[in-house]
């Protein structure tokens, strides 16, 4: 059976009857695969890493912390620049330039987190949300593995992690609309399930992301924005998101609230927010997220402030080309005692 969690959760506690069900149904997800590791910058990572272990904040723990970023540079047109030197980046941490400790334009595995938004609402576009989000999925590789995971009054982890394109996309057909709509847990289920998977793989090089679907604010999660937020913060994981806008032109007060939502996780975790009038977009939409994730540099450093104070420290990346555009997180908590 698929992992079901309550909209009823809360991370301070307090849970109560199925609620509570936020760490035993996350055993019964499907058994993680091993992302395939890619050598050369595997290589690469062990050496600037010496021994690396993941931690939950997206720092790697050695003989350093060594701080990764996934980086997308375009031009005014909206086209990827893939052509870039590590000499032409900059690294600035609360305004001071570090040192890049490892580089690479590989284009390295991806782990995906899928979210559809499943409420009432969301009845009479579910097929073409459903065909647009079963396109995204086959674009996967072999190397990359995602899940599915629907949302209503409740957060159902239909697919676990797979690589595996028939079993998505029974999982997205097999989802239907009713109830409201508990988006802040699906987005923190889905950081939980995806660090998870990066606790059983720490051999292996690869990107977490989250895309999510939605067409309104959520009315039905007791977990707060803010805690969701800062979830996201403090996990190595880049967030896309859709705001798909109310057709009957009723609700606009509850989508401008979403909207703000929607762009405060890009934003913070170096995605990008796309808002569209009509469902039929949305294959495009995908495709621009998927073109993405096969264009981005990663690269790594260790922070040139010793300190280990849980503080959080605001992270720029500059390139050396006029008229670029450039996104990747806006910062990370540093290491604590």
């Amino acid at each position: 059976t698929s992992p079901v969690y309550s909209a009823l959760y809360s991370p301070h506690g307090g849970t109560s009857g199925p609620s509570a069900a936020m760490t035993a149904p996350a055993r019964a997800t499907m058994p993680a695969r091993r992302l395939p590791c890619r050598r050369p910058l595997a290589l690469a990572l062990l050496v600037a890493m010496a021994a690396v272990a993941a931690s939950a904040q997206g720092v790697f723990r050695a003989s350093v912390d060594v701080v990764t970023l996934h980086v997308t540079v375009a031009d005014p047109q909206g086209r990827f620049i893939t052509d870039l030197s590590q000499e032409q980046f900059t690294v600035l941490e609360n305004g001071v330039r570090q040192d890049v400790n490892f580089f690479s334009r590989e284009n390295l595995p991806v782990a995906l987190s899928l979210l559809i938004d499943t409420s009432a609402s969301m009845e009479s576009r579910m097929p073409i949300a459903q065909d647009a989000a079963v396109g995204f999925a086959n674009r996967i590789r072999p190397q990359d593995l995602a899940q599915i995971i629907d949302f209503d009054n409740r957060v159902t982890v239909a697919q676990g992690f797979t690589a595996d394109k028939a079993l998505l996309e029974q999982a997205i057909r097999g989802t239907q609309s009713g109830g409201m709509t508990s988006m802040y847990t699906a987005v923190y289920v889905a950081l939980r399930e995806l660090d998870r998977l990066k606790a059983q793989s720490r051999e292996d090089v690869h990107r977490n992301a989250i895309v999510v679907l939605s067409d309104g604010e959520d009315t039905t999660s007791l977990i707060k924005f803010e805690d969701v937020l800062d979830q996201a913060k403090r996990a190595e994981t880049v967030i896309y998101t859709i705001g798909l806008q109310p057709s009957d032109g009723i609700n606009i007060g509850g989508f401008r609230e979403a909207a703000y939502v929607l762009r405060q996780l890009a934003q913070e975790t170096g995605g990008k927010a796309f808002f569209v009038q009509r469902a039929e977009e949305l294959p495009a939409i995908y495709t621009q997220i998927a073109e993405e994730l096969s264009n981005q540099y990663s690269m790594g450093f260790a922070s040139n402030n010793p300190r280990r104070d849980g503080s959080w420290r605001r992270l720029q990346v500059q390139v050396a080309r006029p008229n670029t555009t450039v996104r990747t997180r806006r910062g990370y908590f540093a290491p604590s005692r």
